[in-house]
């Protein structure tokens, strides 16, 4: 009984490191990087910096390889008009996969309407609560 047993925990740790050696099994299976980068300064400056910081993750990890959001509140919201000065590198990030999302909460104390943003973009209710929980989720955060 105990040789047999000897015998089974001897197989089980040998077919174990095969298999953790070859990369054969217990792979668990590849996950998207997630990135959401946070703007609230209304610079244009720091607006493409974001914005390269996103078109340099999808070229260094491949496009479908990650998730990025940008999400704007407090004055940075102002560079999400649809005449701010850069609203063309937006509406291309958008083109080029990239979430941009505007927080109402920002646009209702500032009294802005959808109507003077960016068609493409989307909303969230609280800009700080949706990093907070896309943190959560395991999202990397940047704020450049």
């Amino acid at each position: 009984m105990q040789r047999r047993t000897t015998l089974a925990a001897l197989a089980l740790t040998v077919a174990a490191t095969t298999l953790f050696t070859t990369g054969c099994a217990f792979t668990p299976a590849r996950q998207k990087t997630q990135v959401v980068l946070q703007v609230s300064d209304p610079d244009p400056a720091k607006w493409n910096l974001a914005l390269n910081n996103a078109r340099n993750a999808q070229n260094d990890l491949g496009k479908d390889n990650v998730d990025v959001e940008i999400v704007a509140y407090g004055p940075g919201i102002a560079m999400l008009k649809f005449d701010a000065p850069t609203a063309n590198r937006v509406s291309d990030a958008i083109k080029s996969g990239v979430k941009i999302v505007a927080c109402e909460n920002t646009m209702t104390a500032q009294k802005l309407d959808k109507n003077e943003m960016n068609p493409n973009i989307s909303y969230v209710p609280a800009g700080v609560v949706h990093i907070m929980q896309r943190q959560h989720q395991g999202w990397a955060y940047v704020r450049p």
